[in-house]
């Protein structure tokens, strides 16, 4: 991968629809040259999806938590997560908990409704978001 590739993929990070016209434009090659380098990119596997960012407030969503996890029947527990639709993120982690979830609900008093149903798979920690300086930061460092 090199340079015009962070490029490319930079200008995806930022908005995935933008046209492969313009693409070209912004890093002065050919439309293309460009086609061809997305293709590759594609196919390596380092792009893996084009999708809609979704506003959580905007979708009724106003508080957002990471829950800490300790459970010991992890198939269980994976099995309930993959049905809960609060949860937005779920990774397996090392240390006292097994894992770390985030959790997209209306209100507090829903994430505390969501969190009982979670107690027959183990025990929690919970840390409730105040504000979000950033997400979803770009893993390429090359701008336009």
């Amino acid at each position: 991968m090199d340079q015009v590739d962070s490029k490319i993929l930079s200008l995806m990070h930022e908005n995935a629809r933008i046209s492969i016209s313009e693409m070209s434009k912004m890093i002065a090659m050919s439309q293309p040259a460009v086609s061809e380098r997305l293709r590759k990119l594609e196919e390596q596997g380092v792009v893996t999806a084009y999708r809609a960012q979704l506003s959580p407030q905007k979708l009724g969503k106003h508080t957002s938590a990471f829950v800490m996890f300790k459970t010991n029947c992890c198939p269980d527990f994976i099995k309930f997560c993959e049905a809960s639709p609060e949860i937005v993120d779920l990774y397996r982690i090392s240390g006292e908990y097994n894992f770390l979830m985030k959790v997209l609900t209306e209100t507090s008093e829903s994430l505390t409704q969501f969190l009982d149903t979670c107690n027959p798979y183990g025990f929690s920690t919970t840390i409730i978001v105040l504000s979000t300086a950033f997400e979803d930061k770009s893993l390429i460092t090359s701008k336009v």
